[in-house]
Formats: C-alpha cells, structure tokens, sequence
C-alpha cells in the first residue's frame, strides 16, 4: 500500500501561555482593583486582575527590582532597580482593559543606595521613596521634582504611607494647655493638627522607629512606645503602616510579633500593642476602621475588632512555610486583599461587610482565588474531566496544582467567587511529601495518578462541581522515587454504570515505576482508603532507572522505558515480559502506545498493518522510533531534535473514515489519514511528524529551556507543552484555518488575474497599472508600460501618452511608489527595457517634488537604507544610459562627416544626353 503525501500544510500557532508574572518582591494593585502590578527579576508586569491576561511586560535594565508601585489612577508606575535608577512610566489603558501602553517619561537616581520602599499618596500625585540608608524624598510624580527630603535615621526604611489627617478637637489639650510647656514637641503638632486636611508622611525603619513627617511644616515627629521613657515604638522591622481618617488612629505591624493601634491622646500618639505568636507582614483598617486586619508568617489572614482588640476569626492552624505571607495590600472599597505568598503565589481574599463583622466570631478567610506567580520547572501536566477544563500540573512541588483551562473570565464582583478564568488556580492536591514527578488521568478525567519522590504513588479523585478534591489511595512498596506511574484508559460500555457515574467507579489498576528499577501493579480498591495499600504483582523489570509507563488503549499490555536504553513490554494481567525493544544508544525518556483504530503505517521496511499495533518512543540520543509490536522491529527512525527527547503524543485521528457510507470507502478513506504524533525535548522545541513520511510537518517554539512534557487535547489537538522555564504553551492546531485560507487566497488570485488580463485586453490601463501593482507582476506591468509609451496616438500634454495613466502614477500611495521604483530599477538595468523605464521614471520626477523621493516610508527591517540603495541603483545607471547616448551622439558626427569625405571623393557621375555618355555636371 503506497502513501500518497498530501498538501494540506500542517500548522500550529501559540493560543493561550501561562507564564510567570511573579518571583518574589513588590506587589501593587491599582484604585480598581484592575491591574496588578508584580515583579519578575529584572521585570515588571501588567496583569488584568480580572482575567488573568497579561497587559505588558516592562523590560528592566539588567538589575534586578529592588521595589514597585503604581499610582491609584493607574495612570504612572515606578520601578526602582538594583542599579540605583528609578523609572517612571505613563499608562495608558484601554478602556476595556485589553491592553496597556507604557511610555518610559523619566529615568533618574534618587539616592546614593537603592530604593527600598515606595509609597504614593491618594491623588496620585505625591511619590515617597525610601532607601537603604534611611534617606527619604518626596516627589512630584508629574513634574519629576523632589519636594520635600526628609532627614531620617541612617537606618533601612522599611514602611512608607501617605495619609491626610482631619481637624480634630483636641478638647483633651485644651482642659489642660495652661499646665503643659508651649515649646513641647507634642504641643506644635497638636496644634498643626487642629488645621483640617494636613498631609502627613508616616515611615518605620529597620530598627523599630515610627515617625510622622507633616509636609506643611516640613518637620518630623516621633512615636513612642513610651514617651515618658522614649521607648521605640517596636523592637524590630516595621514592616506595614496604615491610617484610618475616621478614628484619626494609626496601625503598625512588625516582625517583633506585636501589631499596634497608636491613637492621639493628649497630644501625644499612644500606643496599645496586641502580642501574636508570628511576625507581622502586612497590617491595615477595614471597614472605616471598624476592623483591622493581620498578615505574616503563620499564612493566616486574621480580623481583629478595632474597639476591644480581640481577633474575630475563629481560631486556625498555621499553614506550611511555603504559603507564609511576606507583604500584603489591601482594597478596603472593594472589600479586598491581596496577599503574596513565600511559594510566590497570590491570594485573594473576601473581606466581610460591616453587616457580617458585627458578628462575635468569623469564620476563618480562606483565599476565593489564587494566582501562581510562577509554576516553577513543570515536571508532568494532563487534561483533567470529561470536557478538559482542568489541567494538572506537577510543578517540582509536594503539591499537585489544578488549573482552570476554561475560557470563562468572571469579574471580581462575581457572586461566585470562585469561577474559574483561564489558568486561574482552581485546588491543591495536598499529601505528598516530596516533589511530584508524575502524572496520569483515566479514561473519564476525573481519577489522577501521581508519583512522587516520597517513594509513594497516589490516586486522586476530582469533583470540582462538588468542590472535592481527595486523596483516594496511597500505594507504598517503592524504596525510591517512584518517576513513572500509568493508568489504564479503556471505556467502559455506555450503558455500564461506570460509565454513568465515573466518579464512583475508579480505574481497576495502577502501575507504577521507580528508581528502585521494580514496577509494581496495585489493584485498586473499590472504595477510598485512609492508609497504604499493598502491592498486587511485584517484578524487577530493569537495570536502571524507569522514566515512564504507558498502557495500551485495551489495557492488556502496558510498557515501561528504562535508562538501560531498553523498552519492555508487559503483560498487565500477569505482569510478565513478552517482548523488549531494543535500538536505542542512550536511556529512553516515553513511550507511547498508539491509539485505537490506527490505519497501517508505512515504515523503511516494511507495513503495520494488523496485529498488535504500533508503539512509539524517544530517547537521549535525540531520536524517536517506531516499533511494530507484531514482531517487535523498529519501523522506523525519526531523526531532527537537537537533544534529548523528552515526551511523544499521539495526535488526533481525522474522523473521515468514521464519515464513510460504506466498508469500502471507509477503508479507502482510512488508508488515506494523516497519522501524526508530536515530540518535545530538551533543545526547548516541540516537533510534529508525519508517521508515514518519517519528517517533520511543523517546528514550534515558544520556550526558553527543556520541555519535559507535552500532551494533546483528545478531541481539539490542542498541544499543551511545559519545562523548565515555567511557561505552559497550549499550541491551537490551525491546520484547517490555513488550508481554508490558502484555498481562499488561491482562488481570489485567479480572480484577480483574471480580472487583469480583462483590463489589459480592453485597453484599461489605469485600473490594469493598480491591479498589476497590487498582484506584484512586474512583467505584466512592463507590458502595460510599454504599450503606453509606444501607443502610435499619444495624447497631447501626457507625461508618458495617456493622460489617465499620468493620473494613476500621480495618486500612488509610499509603498506603491517604492513598489515601483522597484521595478524601474530592475528594468533600468537592462538596455532593451531601459528606455520604458527612463520615460516612467521621467514622468514620476514630474509628478513629485524632490523630498517626496527621500522621505517616502518604506516598511521592513532595513527601511530607508533599503530606499537609498533603490534611488542609488536608479541614478547609476541612469547616468550610465545618458553616457552611452552622448557617445553615440559623439559617433554620430563621426558617421556624417565620413559620409561627406566619401561624397567629395566619389568619381563624377556618368549620364546619357542624345545618344551619348557624358560626365554629368557637377
């Protein structure tokens, strides 16, 4: 059976990336709560809030940030750098928030150390900056001016915040002002405090110091723990500041585990520190000031009553180190805050109403979404349910991530909070103990398998529509990691009960492989299991590491892939060896069973066309092979990956065959199917093949490092690839849009060629000089040209002898003109189409003035070089023909005046006059 390559171009184009917009440092949220503004090394990002899309990516200048903010207005943000510089940028958003322009305005350094903490006041006009070295300056963000420098300690500020205070009625003061000194410290700002709307600029420092700069006075004013004793107001870090205009209060939270309420009280800020066992990241008022909240190392989020200073959410364990809060910022109108994580995600949490908060107790706030800032090195991803709206990552991580891969994008003021937007996360599997390295899913979605370095397998049970995500079943009996595990994926019958109701039927067996070089099948137990569960069928299988399993789509046969540079394969019932494949030069990374229903495959020697199948697999020697498990040869060797090849899918078989009326045609039609598969690797590439054809279709790269997997949407194609660079690419296979368009474009260029040739045919050269120009057929336009300037009836006044084509030349756009000059340069350079082009040329220099020429906007990379060189190349051999005719003028005369030398000396005519010859008179 002979394989008939078809034309149809296989493409696949970029059409979703999950990538990082976090790895630790600031955090900033605009007024809206719209755009988020993080930090990714040297970069910043713009993220969209409500989707998850990514706005822009500001390029840093080779340091990594040091601190980020952006104003309230979403109108400027300001990055500061390692390297001393602060940059600030102009935002303009579109109004339906898909996009963000930023504009660098000014780069400039404003300390001698760099900035560490940035603060900007309510009408997005004021910038605090505070550095290394405890020097702090207000800027005017508009006009770029410092103006105010405020004189602290030599000491890291650690906190900044703008607050504007009220008129107070200081009655306290006044009952006892004829007691106290006039020349107190506590006395002027009291009195400065009696005159509404003062602006005012809190600070704390590395070593416990809060002060209070009034910018209208340009004076600084302490705050003591003790101002009898001047006991600092903390022991350590201060790490957040916040204001509440309603109780003229003010809230500090430190690392020396105490948050503190400062309230004015005979003119003098006093202090009610409440103790906590864990070090206060983040602090601030909620609800007018009617609650406050809490944030640090433990991961809680804790609600505290402003009036007794009592905690209101119900007592909590503390979460692991990894989702410990280090900073935290808070949107109290939208009821809102966002906390960053040590594992460098992002949680949003619901703060209650004032309704709700009148309540003795609250519940305790669990986030209603989180954002990973990163996924960190992707070991191992699978579609997840029936309709694939799930995806499972392990992300070298003891906790298995779920994302959400639906295209569904929900508001923040949702009633359901917890609606999912793409590649929001959804659930943590939470259980293993060390990284996870691999993953499998059943046939339904709804079971996953996971291997993990904890020597222990797992299976999981997910059922998003009644938020249940468990752990099913531990399987122990590995000595070492266990890097491979596989379920079986066979359909039950539709008219089966598990088929019905998945959920409550899990797969019949798990295998599972390990470094210990055993692979291990456990029966799975029909219902969930609290502790391990043994192992079923037990066999040393190789004699090094086993990288990955598969099982054959009727579950009879699984395979394992071992870095002993073999491949065996099993019988799953009996967990004995009935073949091995051997070829390989280095260990093999996949294998992959091919699917039901596979059309025969054409290989170097020989059809697999029945029997047991086809398997495939790719290696460290950067190759891929196709094995006949009939007899268990090699069929074929895929050669194009620059280095290891790291994961191969099938892809999706076309369902023309299924569409047949009869046996016949559906066998032609079989025969005819493009078998492909994909390959990712470590050269970052992930390759589609042609089966039969041994060659690659299409390259795709969107990575930056090794892709240690890659699977297929079973009924889109969809390709989803992951590695070590944290980014998740889902790849659209776009194959039927091209071949649609190229058809479409196809067909619309015979139209137009046709439609040129009708124009020249009636002598329409005005609408036949745009068409040719549009088509780019420079021999059809030599031709229309030349008929032109040759026509035997040219029109009196035309510039080149049709008054119509003077107008079509006259009205051309830039790129038409450079299309042209183009083409004239070509036909310039040759002398039997030279003077055409010198006439067209001619009249062009007619019809524009001079700067018209040099000032023409030319696309593409090389731009005006480009036209210099076009206009060069004109000139030269202009220059050129003008010298050859002025020659032959100059050979002209030479001619004549030889034909006149010749008359003189030609002997006299001879004529005939009555009869007789005469010489005739001269």
């Amino acid at each position: 059976m002979a394989y008939r390559q078809t034309t149809t171009k296989t493409t696949f184009e970029v059409n979703n990336v999950i990538q990082p917009i976090f790895t630790g440092g600031s955090v900033a949220l605009d007024h809206g709560a719209r755009i988020l503004a993080t930090t990714l090394g040297e970069q910043a990002v713009l993220t969209e809030l409500n989707t998850g899309k990514q706005l822009a990516e500001i390029e840093g200048d080779g340091e990594p940030i040091s601190t980020l903010t952006i104003t309230p207005s979403a109108s400027h943000l300001i990055v500061c750098s390692r390297s001393l510089t602060m940059r600030i940028y102009s935002l303009k958003v579109s109004p339906d928030y898909d996009s963000i322009e930023a504009t660098l305005v000014r780069t400039t350094k404003p300390h001698a150390t760099p900035v560490v903490v940035l603060a900007v006041d309510r009408t997005s006009t004021l910038l605090a900056t505070g550095a290394a070295d405890g020097a702090i300056k207000i800027w005017d963000i508009v006009g770029g001016y410092v103006t105010h420098t405020v004189s602290g300690p030599s000491v890291l500020i650690s906190a900044l915040h703008f607050f504007e205070i009220a008129a107070l009625e200081d009655q306290a003061s006044n009952k006892n002002k004829k007691n106290r000194r006039k020349s107190t410290a506590e006395e002027e700002q009291a009195q400065d405090d009696s005159v509404a709307s003062k602006f005012r600029l809190a600070y704390g420092t590395q070593d416990g110091k809060i002060r209070i700069f009034d910018l209208s006075k340009r004076k600084t004013y302490p705050v003591y723990a003790d101002p009898t004793s001047r006991r600092e107001a903390h022991e350590s870090n201060v790490q957040s500041l916040d204001y509440s205009p309603e109780l003229h209060a003010l809230l500090s939270g430190s690392r020396d585990k105490t948050m503190t309420v400062w309230l004015w009280k005979e003119g003098a800020w006093r202090g009610t520190p409440m103790l906590r066992h864990e070090g206060v990241e983040a602090v601030g008022f909620l609800n007018n000031g009617s609650l406050m909240y809490s944030a640090g190392t433990s991961g809680l989020l804790r609600l505290w009553d402003t009036t007794t200073h009592q905690e209101i959410t119900a007592k909590q364990d503390a979460k692991s180190e990894a989702e410990s809060i280090v900073s935290a910022l808070a949107l109290p109108h939208k009821n809102l805050v966002v906390c960053a994580q040590s594992d460098f995600t992002l949680a949003l949490y619901r703060t209650p109403s004032v309704a709700d908060a009148t309540k003795k107790s609250t519940k305790p706030l669990e986030p209603f979404r989180r954002i990973s800032g990163t996924h960190d090195e992707i070991l191992d991803l699978v579609y997840l349910l029936p309709d694939q709206s799930l995806m499972a990552l392990a992300t070298n991580s003891e906790d298995i991530r779920l994302v959400s891969v639906a295209d569904k994008q929900p508001q923040l003021g949702d009633e359901e909070e917890g609606a999912a937007y793409f590649g929001h996360d959804v659930a943590l599997l939470k259980g293993h103990e060390d990284i996870v390295m691999s993953l499998d899913v059943d046939w339904s979605g709804h079971w996953v398998a996971s291997g993990a370095k904890d020597n222990t397998a797992r299976l999981w049970r997910v059922d998003p529509a009644n938020n249940s995500f468990e752990c099913y079943a531990v399987f122990t009996g590995h000595i070492e990691s266990v890097g491979a595990v596989a379920l079986p994926k066979t359909v039950p019958p539709e008219n089966s009960e598990a088929f019905k109701n998945p959920l409550d039927h899990p797969p019949a067996f798990l295998i599972s492989g390990s470094q210990d070089r055993f692979v291990q099948k456990r029966d799975i137990p029909r219902t969930s299991q609290k502790g391990a569960v043994s192992t079923s069928l037990r066999r040393l299988a190789h004699e090094k590491d086993i990288n990955a399993l598969d099982i054959s789509p009727n579950g009879k046969l699984f395979a394992s892939a071992s870095q002993d540079k073999t491949v065996k394969i099993w019988d799953s019932a009996t967990l004995e060896v009935v073949g091995i494949l051997k070829g390989h030069r280095r260990g093999v990374w996949t294998v992959r069973f091919a699917p039901q229903g596979m059309p025969g495959i054409q290989g170097e020697t020989g059809t697999a066309v029945s029997g047991k199948g086809v398997i495939l697999t790719g290696s460290g020697d950067k190759t891929i092979k196709l094995w006949n498990l009939s007899d268990y040869t090699c069929l074929r060797t895929f050669e194009g990956h620059s280095h290891n090849v790291l994961k191969v899918v099938w892809l999706r078989l076309p369902k023309a065959a299924d569409d047949a009326e009869d046996e016949a045609a559906a066998a032609a039609s079989k025969a005819k199917q493009r078998i492909q598969f994909a390959s990712a690797g470590a050269d970052s590439l992930v390759k589609v093949w042609d089966a039969n054809l041994g060659e690659t279709e299409c390259t795709l790269d969107n990575h930056e490092d090794r892709l240690w997997t890659l699977t297929v949407h079973p009924k889109t194609n969809m390709l989803v690839s992951g590695g070590s660079d944290s980014r998740v690419t889902f790849w659209k296979d776009t194959s039927a849009e091209t071949h649609a368009a190229a058809s479409s474009a196809a067909l619309k260029l015979v139209e137009q060629e046709q439609q040129l040739e009708n124009y020249i045919h009636a002598g329409a050269y005005r609408d036949a000089i745009i068409l040719a120009l549009q088509l780019n057929h420079p021999g059809r336009l030599l031709g229309i040209f030349t008929n032109v300037v040759t026509t035997n009836a040219p029109e009196e006044g035309s510039l080149c002898g049709i008054k119509a084509v003077d107008q079509v030349l006259g009205n051309l756009s830039d790129e038409q003109i450079f299309l042209l000059l183009l083409r004239l340069r070509d036909w310039n350079t040759n002398a039997r189409t030279a003077p055409v082009a010198q006439r067209i040329l001619w009249a062009l220099v007619r019809l524009y003035p001079a700067n018209k020429f040099s000032n023409l906007s030319v696309k593409g990379a090389r731009g005006q070089k480009s036209l210099k060189e076009v206009l060069n190349a004109l000139r030269v051999y202009t220059e050129r023909h003008y010298k050859r005719i002025e020659e032959l003028v100059d050979e002209s005369y030479l001619v004549e005046y030889t034909l006149q030398e010749m008359d003189s000396l030609a002997p006299p005519a001879i004529e005939e006059r009555d009869g007789d010859l005469v010489m005739a008179d001269a």
